[in-house]
């Protein structure tokens, strides 16, 4: 399992188990929905936190595989020119 569908599922069942414990509270009505929109807002903000977290990392990512792509690419370029350089040698004597 992934991360991301790991880190997703902990914050839905969170969110499930808060609401559960929300409302078997015994509380009024009114305490009972500040409570749900306070953890809403908790849960939106850890949601928006795990977000920037998860592009940030893309972004790292990302830019590790564009490294390592024009690094292969100059060492293919280099053994390309070595063969050809080899060739014409070769075929010079």
């Amino acid at each position: 399992m992934s991360k991301g569908k790991f880190a997703l599922g902990a914050i839905l069942g969170a969110a499930v188990g808060a609401v559960a414990g929300i409302l078997t509270a015994p509380k009024s009505g009114k305490e009972t929905r500040q409570d749900l929109k306070n953890k809403a807002n908790e849960l939106k903000e850890d949601a928006v936190k795990k977000k920037d977290e998860l592009a940030e990392k893309a972004e790292e990512v990302t830019t590790t595989v564009q490294k390592s792509a024009v690094d292969v690419k100059d060492k293919v370029e280099n053994v390309v020119r070595g063969a050809i350089d080899g060739a014409k040698n070769a075929n010079k004597k």
